[in-house]
């Protein structure tokens, strides 16, 4: 029997206002609710306002069998306007709601102290008070804890210092194609993707490294192994979350030690149905789930 490991999701939890309503969103959770797909106990910590919108989040994350480490507080509950285009969403996302002021729970400091892998980005640290809570979580976990940085750039909402300080703190790193070149400018580097990638693995002693490029496939690094794969043709309905799903398949399958090769086919067929689906938690089919 496998064994059940507690996967945590740090940082913003949200609504993504869409053009035909509203859908529980934020990468944290979004990750987590799939890796419990996967099989994890999928831990959101987070913080919602105590408004309708809040609570409505609790109850979200509750009925999707996420074991909730959220707290309230008195700033409005996160909410992100979403434009679809071309199945690509473009964010507008609002400053100085509860998840910029992130509090760690009672129960979210036990469960930290237990924590088989932890992921955070970037954009929930834009504010001190939830870039303070995220690195003490980070001091918390286990030293045999997958720290997962999915740098995750948005809008304006990063900056080369923050970028570092996550990096050294992580031992598994995401990266899209567009944040790749946001990378380069950051850190003034050149070459070629997989040359960056290297550089970016040996600057920051990485285990894992994972870069998606959309329609045009993604590669795993990992040791002296390569994987690239190309991204099967799906009818898209949105990509949101498509990431975090292939987030969630990586880091289970990294705790589940399957070989890279199999890590990164589970990784790219989750996503591709993701991408199949409206919104960024569907359910999956049980072929993908075993």
């Amino acid at each position: 029997m496998k064994k059940k490991y507690t996967v945590v999701g740090i940082g913003e939890v949200l609504w993504d206002l869409l053009p035909n309503g509203k859908i529980l969103g934020g990468a944290p959770v979004n990750f987590v609710y799939h890796a419990a797909q996967l099989g994890a106990d999928g831990v959101a910590i987070s913080s919602v306002g105590n408004d309708e919108l809040g609570r409505e989040i609790v109850d979200s994350v509750n009925e999707k069998g996420i074991v909730n480490c959220i707290s309230f507080n008195n700033h409005p509950t996160g909410t992100v306007g979403v434009t679809l285009i071309g199945g690509k969403p473009d964010y507008t996302i609002y400053e100085n709601v509860a998840w910029d002021f992130i509090e760690l729970t009672p129960e979210s400091f036990s469960i930290l102290q237990q924590a088989d892998a932890i992921c955070f980005g970037t954009l929930a640290q834009r504010n001190n008070v939830s870039h303070q809570a995220i690195m003490s979580a980070l001091k918390l976990v286990p030293e045999k804890c997958l720290r997962v940085y999915d740098i995750n750039l948005r809008q304006k909402f990063y900056s080369r210092s923050l970028v570092e300080d996550s990096l050294a703190v992580s031992n598994v790193f995401k990266i899209n194609d567009d944040e790749i070149s946001l990378f380069n400018h950051l850190f003034e580097i050149s070459g070629n993707e997989v040359e960056i990638c290297q550089l970016i693995i040996d600057a920051y002693s990485l285990e894992y490294l994972a870069l998606t490029k959309g329609e045009k496939g993604s590669y795993l690094f990992h040791d002296n192994e390569i994987s690239y794969m190309q991204t099967p043709v799906v009818d898209v309905e949105d990509t949101i979350g498509a990431g975090d799903s292939f987030t969630a398949a990586l880091v289970m399958g990294i705790l589940n030690n399957l070989p890279l090769k199999e890590i990164h086919r589970k990784a790219v067929e989750i996503s591709a149905f993701v991408c199949t689906q409206k919104g960024a938690t569907p359910g999956l089919p049980k072929k993908l789930r075993s």
